[in-house]
């Protein structure tokens, strides 16, 4: 006891429980991301996959290791793990879905990025609130919150009259919306902020004093295209009467002045160190065809390093339909990047949608290991870098597309079960040609680019998904009382 270092020196102590087709795999990771602050210990339960246990298998079968800090169980490990750490009397989590992801795991766990903050207004536009009934325009605008808006902006159209602006702007506040208006019309603009709309675009130096007639802050812009001179008298206006603004340099799209826009944005910052700056990207998202989560992280790369305040996203166009929720992510994951002074990688990856960093849980050959230990007639698929692997005790068969699979599998006869197949390979071979990370029983992740539920604050929350339907039944059967 004498020899034994302090206690604020000992590495912690991990307990990874696992079963004995995963052992293997999960012993050799353990022993790569042992260091000095931790102690990885494999525990094996006596079962063939950890995952399919019930809280009750555990407590009858664990013996944990002496000194156990924490214990990590299968990310799919679907038991009560507040009954185990009383049970116990030690901490216990739930680890990543796949074995290959346990370094990424303690990596991200030491540094525990938090999503729930940001420094960036969204501005999102509702391009034809003027054709819009009331009903309509307060459905779309509390989409768009669900998606990450902060303020919607109503767009007018030109030549066409907008009777119900002030409806409008009460019924949106009346939802608890903030609300801007984007019109050429100056007689529109004045009628906006005297019915109390909290922003107004797009005024100049020439158009500023419509914010007189009202409380709304102007989102300042040029006189003509491109005019940063004429931009900056406007912003030293304000400053000089104390009337709040965001100033907009216009980010113009690409071949017609893209680059140069991209100049005034560094150089209005340059000129003016601490003024509240707000960018559009509908320029460049709507008008360019890519997908739009690349756009966005390299437009918020920009906003995030010119700590530009707000932005002004809209998704009109069909390939644009997730731009505010992405830049909703982007805002966040950039946020905790530059308060940890890192680069924007291992800060979730909302924005990688079609490739992942990491798109193999395994190679090969540890594929080729795990299906000769196989004893059931239960199919197993997984991809790697050699193509779509199936499974059981009867075979293992590789191939680069379902239909030369399939002869395999000898499932003829049983249009349910070649139906699962047929999902899960069809799965398999899109995650194989993106090179997308591919587990069975769970869909495809895509990123901000995915649907997702509820509010954006509990999207960017770390929660566990159910478990697949095969996870599901296997479950069952298991709470049931039969043997893993």
């Amino acid at each position: 006891m004498a020899d034994e270092p302090p206690a604020s020196t000992k590495p912690e102590r991990v307990a990874l429980i696992t079963g004995s087709l995963a052992e293997p795999r999960l012993t050799k990771i353990a022993g790569e991301i042992t260091d000095a602050s931790l102690d990885p210990v494999v525990v094996n339960v006596g079962v063939k996959v950890a995952a399919l246990m019930t809280a009750e298998i555990v407590e009858r079968r664990l013996k944990l290791p002496e000194g156990t800090d924490r214990v990590l169980m299968p990310g799919r490990f679907r038991g009560d793990l507040d009954r185990l750490e009383r049970f116990f009397g030690v901490p216990f989590a739930r680890g990543p879905d796949e074995v290959a992801d346990l370094p990424d795991y303690f990596g991200q766990k030491r540094r525990a990025a938090d999503l729930t903050q940001h420094d960036v207004t969204i501005f999102a536009e509702i391009v034809d609130a003027t054709v819009l009934d009331i009903d309509a325009l307060v459905e779309r605008a509390l989409f768009l919150k669900g998606e990450g808006a902060d303020v919607i902006d109503l767009g007018c159209l030109p030549d066409t009259p907008f009777p119900h602006l002030e409806e409008a702007i009460a019924a949106l506040h009346g939802a608890g919306l903030k609300v801007s208006v984007d019109s050429f019309s100056l007689e529109e603009l004045t009628r906006a902020t005297r019915a109390g709309a909290d922003y107004l675009l797009s005024l100049n130096g020439n158009t500023l004093d419509v914010a007189k007639e009202g409380p709304a802050v102007p989102v300042l812009v040029p006189a003509t295209q491109g005019d940063l001179a004429s931009l900056c008298r406007a912003v030293d206006a304000c400053l000089a009467s104390g009337q709040p603004f965001y100033a907009d340099p216009i980010l113009d799209p690409i071949h017609y002045g893209y680059t140069a826009s991209v100049v005034r944005y560094a150089e209005l910052r340059r000129r003016y160190p601490d003024i509240p700056i707000l960018m559009g990207i509908g320029n460049v998202t709507e008008l360019t065809d890519a997908d739009t989560t690349g756009i966005n992280a390299l437009l918020m790369g920009m906003i995030s390093e010119l700590h530009i305040q707000a932005v002004l996203a809209v998704q009109v166009s069909p390939h644009c339909r997730t731009a505010v929720r992405e830049f909703d992510r982007a805002r966040r994951e950039y946020f905790a990047a530059r308060q940890a002074g890192a680069l924007p990688q291992g800060f979730g990856g909302g924005l990688m949608a079609l490739r992942d960093r990491k798109p193999y849980a395994a190679t090969p050959d540890e594929i080729a290991r795990l299906a000769a230990e196989v004893r059931d007639r239960n199919f197993r698929i997984d991809v790697s870098e050699a193509g779509i692997h199936i499974y059981n005790r009867d075979g293992h068969h590789v191939a680069s597309e379902p239909f030369a699979l399939f002869p395999n599998l000898g499932v003829e006869a049983d249009g349910a079960h070649a139906f699962y197949l047929g999902v899960e390979a069809a799965r398999a071979e899109i995650a194989y040609k993106l090179g997308k990370r591919y587990a069975q029983d769970e869909g495809l992740k895509w990123g901000a680019a995915g649907e997702i539920a509820g509010s954006p604050e509990e999207a960017h929350r770390l929660t566990f998904k159910e478990a697949g339907t095969t996870l599901q039944a296997k479950a069952a059967k298991a709470k049931a009382g039969e043997t893993p």
